[in-house]
């Protein structure tokens, strides 16, 4: 995911002394290489999870003021003063059910002519683990928005967005089988999942979804987005 991001944060145009909002900073990995390309600039690393903006801090520690931290739900209004002059974002938005609210938010922090440049998942991911989910009895369909290009790109319009580009592209992961595909599900792609359950039922739930899978791959399909914020800089 930290590759995914360093291929999506080369899409950012920079000049070096821009504010740029890291919406869903994670650990901090990709915050990192954005604050390494902005010498004279800062950043506003948000993400709902304590955990990880504590992960964060220590990771980016190093450059003192040029980074701060907020605690925020990316479906609401974002507790920021004043306008930035990017959204970055990796990974993330898809966690968000209600995609309208996500882009409205996003727009009212992003100056006019400021870019948005992400990539979340898409329409498509993770199909074969949801089947699986699915077969084996459970009905909830997850915690996540999957959205098309299409859908994306009416959605950006419609909160203010003009030159939008949004396309779908494939990334399949391998990922050993065994214990690491097990780990790799628990943590990552089923923890909402095993909230839901009984302790004492998920680890087995976990192994069915692995030996359920087709091959030892996660078939992820990335939903990538560009798009300026309309209106007149000033």
């Amino acid at each position: 995911m930290t590759r995914w991001g360093t291929g999506v944060l080369d899409r950012l145009a920079l000049t070096g002394d821009e504010t740029v909002l890291d919406a869903g900073c994670g650990s901090g990995r990709v915050t990192e290489q954005l604050l390494e390309r902005l010498p004279h600039g800062r950043v506003i690393a948000a993400d709902a999870a304590p955990s990880m903006l504590a992960e964060a801090r220590r990771r980016l520690e190093r450059f003192g003021d040029r980074v701060a931290f907020v605690e925020c739900d990316l479906g609401r209004p974002l507790p920021l003063d004043g306008k930035v002059d990017a959204v970055f974002s990796t990974a993330t938005f898809h966690w968000v059910s209600d995609h309208d609210a996500l882009f409205a938010n996003l727009a009212a922090v992003l100056r006019p002519g400021g870019w948005l440049v992400a990539q979340c998942g898409g329409a498509g991911n993770i199909a074969s683990v949801r089947q699986v989910v699915a077969e084996l009895g459970e009905s909830w369909p997850g915690p996540w928005t999957f959205a098309t290009p299409e859908e994306t790109t009416a959605r950006l319009g419609a909160a203010g967005f003009v030159d939008v580009q949004a396309w779908l592209h494939d990334e399949p992961t391998g990922i050993e089988p065994g214990e690491p595909m097990e780990t790799f599900l628990a943590t990552v792609i089923l923890r909402a999942h095993l909230d839901r359950r009984p302790v004492v039922e998920r680890a087995g739930f976990v192994r069915q979804v692995a030996e359920g899978l087709p091959g030892p791959e996660i078939d992820y399909v990335r939903l990538n987005i560009l798009a300026r914020r309309g209106g007149k800089p000033g």
